[in-house]
């Protein structure tokens, strides 16, 4: 037999053994993963089943429920509504009082430290600020990333959905198919919003509580549209594909701008760091500089709200809805 057969046979035995102890290795411990997945995955059911049942839209009369999403609409959410919807919005497994109780401690704590390291009122009040501000900062970039993930999969959801109608199927299945199919977070509050369906609550009610939930005017353009659609007719999966390429078309056009925009953001941080920074250096320097600082409390005021008008201006000026 020739070098270059007896090479090739080798070849494809070693190919075969490698087959084998594969199908051995997927068939022992595979088969183990497959399970614990599916088992995750009916324990998230569970549980977002009990949340749902525990949810304000089970224990109130439907109209009075409506009610008051009217007025919401009409009215400007207060501060703590907005507080509480960043909270919902950022997925995070805590509640506002226990939110407020790590902001309050994180800001003692900041401001011990600062007392600790230099005993001077001005830098503790700016530490204790500073260390309030840190959780909050932290919920609001989960928020705002939860966010730009789920209008990221928003397109690809609803071409998802439009082919799932054109297959005959309903528009609960269709929730049902990008709760299954797409990752987090998109998956998730279509989950929730099958669920809740599931579990008796109408389908108007269920769709505007998503729409509430995740704050996003595409979603709340996807859930009009399909009450519209739901009242006077129409060809539902060429209204999700149109929807589609609108929101393909805004997303294309956020990031543009925001492209565009991004040198006066970057001088816009710069500016309104800069006297910020500046002062808490010379005063942790300079004891001279901080008493000095220190008698003159109305030059640090009036120098807060200039810095607080100039960040509402840039911010006027960068960002915009369209």
């Amino acid at each position: 037999m020739s070098p270059g057969l007896l090479t090739l046979f080798a070849f494809v035995a070693a190919a075969l053994a490698v087959i084998g102890i594969y199908s051995i290795l997927s068939d022992l411990f595979l088969r183990d993963r497959v399970r614990v997945s599916r088992r995750v995955d009916e324990e998230f059911r569970r549980r977002q089943r009990d949340q749902i049942q525990k949810s304000a839209l089970f224990k109130a009369d439907f109209a009075r429920l409506a009610a008051e999403a009217a007025a919401e609409n009409e009215e400007r959410p207060t501060l703590r509504q907005r507080f509480v919807t960043m909270i919902e919005q950022s997925a995070l497994n805590i509640t506002p009082e226990r939110l407020l109780l790590i902001v309050t401690a994180a800001g003692i704590g900041c401001a011990a430290v600062a007392a600790l390291i230099r005993p001077n009122l001005l830098l503790a009040i700016g530490a204790a600020a500073a260390g309030a501000g840190i959780p909050v900062l932290y919920v609001r970039i989960k928020q705002q990333a939860r966010l730009k993930k789920m209008m990221q999969q928003l397109p690809d959801a609803f071409d998802l959905m439009a082919r799932i109608i054109r297959a005959g199927q309903t528009m609960s299945q269709a929730l049902q198919s990008v709760a299954d199919e797409f990752d987090q977070p998109i998956a998730g509050e279509f989950a929730y919003c099958y669920e809740q369906q599931n579990l008796g609550l109408s389908p108007e009610i269920s769709l505007r509580d998503l729409a509430r939930r995740t704050g996003l005017l595409e979603i709340k353009i996807f859930v009009l549209a399909l009450l519209v659609q739901q009242q006077s007719g129409g060809n539902l999966a060429e209204m999700l594909d149109k929807l589609s390429h609108v929101i393909r078309e805004r997303f294309r056009l956020r990031a543009k701008i925001r492209a565009v925009t991004a040198e006066g953001r970057a001088q816009a941080v710069l500016l309104l760091a800069l006297p910020i920074v500046l002062l808490f250096a010379f005063t942790a320097l300079s004891e001279v500089y901080a008493g000095a600082i220190s008698k003159h409390p109305n030059i640090i005021g009036f120098a807060l709200i200039a810095e607080v008008i100039g960040a509402l201006w840039i911010r006027k000026i960068v960002n915009f809805d369209f």
